[in-house]
């Protein structure tokens, strides 16, 4: 399918300095900063991403409070993806549909209402695993519909010349915010009064929030008479257009291939650290910092090495060089050591998110970008529920070890899938990041 052109966003005059004209209408060069816009989306998103790191340390210590049976525990991760399967295809539908920010805010009061009713059962020392169970699908529900809304918000607010960046900046603040703040202080805290990091996390997705009110304009899609169909139709028109790309969609497939198989030693992640490199609860969002400090530089240096390298020849290399990490942390029960090696995967696993996420904003076009993300996130993330049971029962028969022995070698396997299939269409995915003749797309100052 011959790649479409992205449409200019209807947005709010207070917010607009719009680059209308390009190079061959106006001599003036392009400014090159990000805008006011972009920046308050960057606060909404570190706030966010706050709580979601507090979630993430303490959602799994308190499963690990109720039990320590690891196909219990690795049913929290499949509850947590599995909107994902069940939603993704309608949230996207709806994003397409609505006002973006407006989706973003109510996505994070709901879990911040959410998140205080667990908060409370866990003062009142009324929490069980079951009520975990429900809480975790539906923070998974909301998850949906935010993240689906914030990624298709970005290419409204910035150039697409800007994209490398603005996802950079943005992963590396999900990074930094989730694994060396949220998750090691509600790791601490939680050891010391668990309800604690919950009310806290209750805050943050608050803030976030309301920073987003604060972004003015309009952020529908525009759409005409032709797209104004039933919701059934758009969705359906979202899932016609990833199956007739056939680069995504054969990226979505080996992408839905290595999620199920990552899922598997995320899922049991907490037993490695508590079981196998016996490091104390309270300190578990500190042995997290390794997969932290990889992430956020991954992030911060991927513009730079896809400028170097090529980003065909970036995200080739990351996806056969993240897997040999996860090998060797079946062969150590040394905690500095394990946390090293999975900061050194998360490290190549950022890096081809970050350019992975430009890709697909660049050739999804923004009117279908919701759609088309959700279809996308259906065959990516659908797989993660199955897979996070399976290293729970993998667990449950063998041991903690073997899981991520079996994740890496089988993400390696799929790396040079991945190697061919971005071989096959290097001159598409070039096309895509080529200069427009028609000057820059609109954006947001």
């Amino acid at each position: 399918m011959p790649l479409s052109k992205r449409r200019s966003t209807s947005v709010g005059s207070a917010e607009r300095q719009l680059a209308t004209a390009g190079p061959a209408a106006s001599p003036e060069p392009v400014n090159p900063q990000l805008s006011g816009a972009f920046w308050r989306l960057f606060g909404s998103s570190a706030a966010s991403n706050l709580a979601d790191g507090v979630g993430r340390a303490v959602v799994p210590l308190l499963a690990a409070t109720l039990t320590r049976d690891p196909l219990l525990i690795s049913v929290i991760t499949s509850l947590s993806f599995l909107p994902w399967l069940l939603f993704a295809l309608p949230a996207g539908t709806l994003v397409d549909r609505s006002d973006r920010r407006r989706v973003m805010i109510r996505s994070n009061l709901f879990r911040a209402v959410l998140v205080a009713l667990l908060a409370s059962t866990v003062a009142t020392g009324t929490t069980s695993i079951w009520l975990l169970y429900v809480v975790v699908f539906m923070l998974g529900v909301a998850e949906t519909l935010y993240d689906s809304a914030a990624r298709a918000v970005l290419p409204q607010i910035v150039r697409r010349d800007q994209l490398d960046r603005g996802n950079g900046l943005l992963v590396t603040a999900e990074t930094g915010m989730q694994t060396f703040v949220g998750a090691p202080v509600g790791a601490l805290v939680f050891g010391l009064v668990a309800a604690a990091p919950l009310f806290g996390n209750m805050a943050f997705y608050a803030v976030a929030a309301l920073v987003m009110v604060t972004v003015a304009g309009r952020f529908t899609p525009e759409r005409n008479a032709a797209q104004a169909a039933g919701f059934r139709a758009e969705l359906a028109a979202g899932v016609r257009w990833l199956w007739g790309h056939r680069f995504l969609r054969q990226l979505a497939a080996v992408n839905g291939a290595t999620s199920a198989l990552q899922s598997m030693p995320n899922a049991v992640l907490v037993l490695y650290v508590l079981e196998v490199a016996r490091v104390q609860e309270a300190f578990y969002g500190l042995v997290m910092l390794g997969g932290g400090v990889g992430g956020l530089l991954g992030g911060l240096v991927a513009p730079a090495v896809s400028r170097r390298l090529g980003r065909v020849r970036t995200l080739s290399l990351t996806a056969v060089l993240f897997p040999l990490p996860l090998i060797a942390m079946s062969l150590t029960d040394n905690a500095i050591l394990g946390g090293t090696l999975y900061g050194l995967a998360a490290f190549f696993v950022m890096i081809g998110n970050v350019l992975s996420m430009s890709l697909r904003q660049a050739l999804i076009p923004e009117e279908l970008f919701g759609r088309v993300q959700g279809s996308y996130r259906t065959l990516v993330w659908g797989g993660i529920p199955i897979g996070a049971l399976a290293g729970g029962v993998l667990a449950a028969t063998t041991n903690v070890p073997t899981v991520f022995a079996v994740s890496g070698i089988g993400c390696l396997v799929v790396g040079v899938w991945v190697i061919a299939l971005l071989r096959r269409h290097r001159d598409e995915l070039n096309a895509a990041f080529a200069p427009s003749p028609t000057g820059p797309a609109q954006a947001v100052h």
